[in-house]
């Protein structure tokens, strides 16, 4: 078992001071690798958005609205013009909760956003942030705050990746959440990190009456390691949440995620969904959901390939149920690609590399998560360079 333990982080071999970058008043003026690797994770700074955040290692560069009703800050931004945020900063997790939450309690703040849509206001265009290491050795802290307000709707992509050439970093990220009643937030996340990349999120939401939570993770390249357990609480009547996540561990890779859902308020609904493919990599595949009223139903999924020598999936699926008359299920499986289905695409013209992409392809399926098409378009991209030499 002792290879399903995460790599250990030293914090001292990071850089968490003095790495800035000059603002960018216009963020299409960045050089052309640059934005390469921001479209990698869904962030295209010449595409029309509602908002748009971009933060280089220790500093935000560029914070901006386009729509009326939706406020893009940086958090020290928002904490000095909204008195501290006391409803809302370290409200929903306890900095001492762990050794990361404590150091990136600690440590300076290097920023993150804040992104707060009025009530009412319901956003057609998503609203992007990229949070972007380009030192080397570079250790960022940040901490998120989004506040969806009574009746409103946004969707949120953030795209965290590494420039090019760089190897090692370490990313602590806090994110807290904050959905009102009847709200509804999108939150897609598109990780890409350099392959010897430590990232240790943690993120708590809290949704009231009849609000809507929906979450995407995507992960498709190596990292050294990755440590996340996000946490919903649905404590109004009514509210809902889903996380779908699709995860490719290649070889080197150390992925510890899952997603844990708190029914706490009679009518609420959660549902876990996780694709996984190691491909020499190791996953801990988590899903916890807490039935802790009724009315209230969840559902946890959890399925996986093994591809190639060398890879593990420990899949963790969790339900707790306190109160007679909860509804909660769940279902895991991890295996390999059948050979009937890639002989049956063998026999309708493709060959068995063209069948065995177009199998995995299916198996990932973003087309669930209800991305912008440019997005869907460029994780689709991500998938063709899989290393179908390793898949096999």
């Amino acid at each position: 078992m002792l290879q399903l333990k995460a790599p250990l982080v030293d914090l001292n071999s990071f850089v968490f001071r003095g790495k800035t970058s000059v603002p960018l008043e216009d963020p299409s003026a960045l050089d052309s690798t640059d934005k390469k690797q921001l479209r990698m994770v869904g962030v295209d700074v010449e595409s029309t958005r509602a908002g748009t955040f971009l933060q280089f290692d220790h500093a935000p560069v560029h914070c901006s609205s386009a729509r009326a009703g939706v406020e893009v800050l940086g958090i020290q931004q928002a904490l000095e013009r909204y008195a501290g945020l006391r409803e809302y900063f370290w409200r929903a997790i306890d900095p001492q909760a762990d050794e990361f939450t404590q150091a990136a309690f600690q440590e300076p703040l290097h920023g993150g956003y804040y992104i707060r849509v009025h009530p009412g206001v319901r956003v057609t265009e998503p609203v992007q942030t990229c949070l972007f290491i380009k030192g080397d050795g570079v250790g960022q802290n940040v901490h998120n705050i989004v506040v969806v307000e009574e009746g409103a709707e946004v969707h949120i992509i953030t795209g965290c990746a590494t420039a090019h050439g760089v190897n090692s970093a370490l990313h602590l990220g806090i994110s807290e959440f904050y959905i009102k009643r009847g709200a509804k937030l999108t939150f897609t996340m598109v990780h890409q990190w350099g392959k010897e990349v430590a990232v240790r999120p943690r993120t708590v939401g809290i949704v009231e009456e009849n609000g809507v939570f929906l979450s995407n993770y995507v992960l498709l390249k190596e990292v050294r390691s990755v440590q996340s357990y996000p946490t919903i609480f649905l404590n109004g009547p009514g509210a809902v949440a889903r996380f779908n996540s699709v995860i490719v561990a290649p070889k080197g890779s150390h992925v510890d995620t899952g997603n844990r859902i708190v029914l706490a308020a009679p009518g609420t609904r959660g549902e876990i969904v996780s694709r996984t493919i190691t491909i020499g990599g190791t996953i801990v595949a988590r899903g916890e959901i807490i039935g802790d009223a009724v009315p209230s139903r969840g559902h946890l999924e959890c399925k996986g390939l093994i591809l190639g020598e060398g890879g593990i999936i420990h899949a963790i699926p969790e339900l707790r149920g306190t109160r007679p008359g909860v509804e909660l299920s769940h279902e895991a499986a991890v295996g390999k690609i059948a050979q009937e289905a890639i002989e049956y695409l063998m026999a309708r013209g493709l060959d068995e590399e063209e069948a065995t992409a177009t199998i995995v392809r299916g198996f990932l399926n973003v087309e669930i998560m209800g991305l912008p098409q440019e997005l869907r378009e460029s994780i689709d991209a991500t998938i063709a360079t899989l290393d179908s030499a390793d898949a096999m």
